[in-house]
């Protein structure tokens, strides 16, 4: 069975040390640039071949010696187009805008969320010449924030402004502290979370400290207040790496996940029934991770100038806050 032309084709052979496991768990960890749910849909659609025939279930054990045929078809890319999508902006000159993301915007299209994102609707606003800016599905994003994160974001609107942005961030110059809400009270009360950061090996949607691997990851952190008698607290943690998921993931593993946490935040439900009713009601409102991006500095990559940007927080996490309260 010969690919297409821009498909990719991979064999695998099932080996002893994975006889018995789940198919989709088989060739997740035999491919490891494929996820998990990526499998799972490939089987789904009939894309993994065993014996001449389709593997249609992802749970169905393997077995010591069996081959799979796995046909990833080629991806096809909608173009990115100008949305309308209202836009926070804090600041814009001719160089770089910084915006208010709200919580549940995707930064930029990616599988799932093809549009409505926040390039969208910075090709809106800034017009068609944005989209050469650093790369034809990303132009002009400099850095992320979690789609369920709240807060500051630069983003460049020449090639200059965003070269010198990328420098700032690999060079770690750029200011970053964030606030989020966390269940406990870490102690000490200020300090530093370390550990390398990867995709997990159990769960491919999720990323973990990992003992090998990985890549380094520094979080320094604060409590600013406590509330409930330490039940809950409001922390600021600054950024002195960058890696994907890194606050949510120092914190559960300090044992201090953020409230509302749907990935990271193991045990919350139970703890969540110990707060007051109208804490309770207000946690539900919220509906994601406790995080916002609160202040953002760095030196303007055209003029140099120093600029510094703070943001409130959010209405949903105000109200969790004054419900703690």
């Amino acid at each position: 069975m010969a690919a297409e032309t821009g498909q990719e084709r991979y064999e695998v052979c099932i080996g002893s040390e994975q006889a018995g496991r789940r198919l989709d768990r088989a060739l997740a960890e035999a491919l490891p640039q494929l996820s998990r749910s990526r499998i799972q849909a490939l089987i789904a659609g009939g894309h993994v071949r065993s014996d001449g025939g389709a593997a249609t279930t992802a749970a169905a054990k393997v077995r010591a010696g069996q081959s799979f045929a796995i046909i990833v078809p080629e991806t096809v890319e909608t173009p990115l187009v100008a949305q309308a999508i209202p836009l926070d902006i804090v600041y814009e000159d001719a160089d770089l805008i910084v915006l208010n993301k709200p919580a549940g915007l995707v930064v930029h299209p990616a599988a799932g969320n093809p549009d409505r994102t926040l390039v969208n609707a910075l090709i809106a606003h800034c017009g068609e010449g944005l989209t050469g800016i650093g790369g034809e599905r990303r132009p002009g994003i400099v850095h992320r924030l979690d789609k369920d994160t709240s807060g500051l974001m630069v983003a460049a609107k020449t090639e200059t402004a965003h070269r010198g942005l990328v420098a700032q961030f690999a060079a770690r110059s750029i200011e970053r502290r964030y606030h989020g809400l966390a269940w406990g009270r870490p102690l000490p009360s200020r300090g530093s979370l370390t550990g390398n950061i990867g995709r997990s090996p159990r769960n491919r949607k999720k990323m973990a400290v990992l003992k090998r691997g990985g890549r380094e990851a520094e979080t320094a952190y604060q409590v600013l207040k406590a509330y409930r008698d330490g039940a809950v607290s409001l922390v600021e943690c600054r950024l002195k790496t960058g890696r994907t998921h890194q606050i949510r993931v120092h914190m559960a593993e300090a044992g201090h996940s953020l409230l509302g946490d749907p990935l990271y935040g193991r045990g919350g439900s139970k703890r969540a029934r110990a707060l007051p009713e109208a804490a309770q009601q207000a946690l539900q409102a919220l509906g994601r991770q406790a995080l916002h991006a609160k202040t953002l500095g760095f030196h303007h990559p055209v003029t140099q100038r120093v600029l510094q940007f703070d943001s409130e927080l959010p209405r949903d996490m105000c109200n969790l806050i004054d419900s703690l309260e």
